[in-house]
């Protein structure tokens, strides 16, 4: 595999802020895909002992649900007393979201100084070209077990087996919800996506498959590497009202639960696969039923069907794939009666977007398409042609915008004070709206 970034640019000074160092990545390469755990493999061995975690890690992959199970299994840890430390990516707003010390975000003053380390042995291992991820991922679990954390969660970024975040070996791996997405890198199917998501598995170790009906190249891979696998609707399972749920698993029990703070149709099964992950291992990292109670009663995760309230009411939802949309579509069924839906989408050019906006069409009573910030974006208009071209809507008009915000304004201009606006499609786009703080809306009218 090529290199994927010159290495000719001076770095930054070791005391170089953050800012300085992401400036620098990006003239270097930008936010360009590269799998392959080859060079960061290179760039750990001269790291050494800073990079082996003496904690347990727990790794989570899979298409739709990994932040909110990594969310949850913070926020339980977090009740049960220990020192958390979680990786995700991307950011929504500032890029020190990536990494969180008992649920904030690493100061600055933290992340800096595991730049430099990296670039230090990247030099030292023979001028290694790392691409943006892999050297932020480097530099971000650096900075987290600097902390000494009693558990290190893991969120992947694409797939599983050449992802960088694979470079840890997992003490117990999660698999979420399988779909198409990333095809030009994982392969086109659920089988193919599902062999490179099982690549987090290990040998000997918990792998908790969360999807309901995974593909059967995830179960072979478990069995054909000896992996201890828990399935859902085998291991673990749940079920309940719209009270109370409960929660079964090979030797535990949790039974009236409130509802995880998270909304959505999906959270139940992020749930469930996260207490699966806990009581596999209770040995190690033993949590109380209590601080289940509390974790999933207080856990939040932004962006992920977040509903703020306001007139009209906005809701936030990084769906960027035609699973997660018609999720999204569900729970916005689920929300009941508005008398008006305006939607805010930008995409990235290499989704399939046509479903996604089929899926939420005849939910949508008008339309908001914008640029992003990203070379990888799809244009506003191009968006919007799409939609032409699918809408079975007559009723329905579209505009275009130059970003996020500027959609957003022009939404509420445009809202009934008793409807709802959402954002979707990319983080980007959530991002965008969020830039300075959490809107809450009020319509036009309302504020004169």
């Amino acid at each position: 595999m090529t290199d994927p970034t010159p290495t000719s640019v001076d770095a930054p000074s070791a005391d170089a802020p953050l800012a300085v160092w992401l400036a620098h990545l990006e003239r270097l390469h930008g936010q360009r895909i590269t799998l392959g755990l080859e060079r960061v493999r290179a760039v750990a061995a001269v790291m050494g002992a800073a990079l082996q975690p003496v904690c347990p890690v727990i790794t989570v992959a899979g298409t739709n649900g990994k932040g909110s199970t990594c969310a949850m299994l913070e926020a339980i840890a977090r009740a049960a007393g220990y020192r958390t430390g979680l990786y995700t990516s991307p950011h929504l707003v500032r890029f020190e979201e990536r990494a969180r010390l008992d649920g904030q975000p690493l100061a600055e003053a933290r992340l800096a100084p595991s730049f430099a380390a990296v670039e230090a042995a990247r030099r030292v291992a023979g001028d290694v070209a790392l691409s943006y991820f892999e050297f932020t991922t480097l530099a971000c679990v650096h900075a987290l077990l600097a902390q000494r954390p009693e558990v290190l969660i893991l969120e992947v970024g694409m797939g599983g087996r050449l992802d960088a975040v694979n470079l840890w070996d997992a003490d117990c791996a999660v698999i979420t919800s399988i779909d198409l997405d990333h095809m030009e890198y994982l392969g086109p199917d659920r089988e193919a996506i599902g062999y490179e998501k099982a690549g987090i598995l290990r040998t000997g170790r918990p792998a908790i498959v969360a999807d309901p009906a995974p593909p059967r190249s995830v179960i072979d891979r478990a069995r054909e590497i000896g992996a201890d696998l828990w399935l859902a609707g085998r291991d673990f399972r749940h079920g309940g009202d719209r009270q109370q749920w409960h929660w079964q698993g090979r030797a535990r029990r949790y039974a009236g639960l409130a509802f995880p703070a998270l909304r959505g149709v999906n959270q139940l099964l992020n749930a469930s696969g996260a207490l699966a992950a806990l009581e596999a291992l209770r040995a190690r990292l033993p949590v109380t039923a209590q601080a289940v109670r509390q974790g999933l009663a207080t856990v939040e995760w932004a962006g992920r069907f977040q509903v703020v309230p306001g007139q009209p009411v906005l809701v936030l939802d990084v769906a960027h794939n035609p699973h997660s949309a018609a999720a999204l579509a569900d729970n916005l069924d689920a929300m009941g009666f508005y008398p008006q839906t305006l939607a805010v989408f930008g995409a990235m050019a290499d989704k399939d977007v046509a479903p996604m906006l089929a899926r939420l069409d005849a939910l949508v009573d008008g339309w908001h398409f914008c640029d992003l910030p990203t070379p990888r974006a799809a244009p506003a208009e191009a968006l919007r042609q799409r939609w032409q071209g699918l809408t079975r809507r007559a009723d329905v008009a579209a505009q275009v915008h130059p970003g996020p915000a500027e959609a957003l304004a022009a939404a509420v201009a445009a809202a009934d004070p008793a409807g709802r606006i959402v954002v979707f499609g990319s983080f980007y786009t959530v991002g965008g709206v969020l830039q300075h703080g959490l809107p809450r809306l009020g319509a036009k009218h309302l504020q004169a």
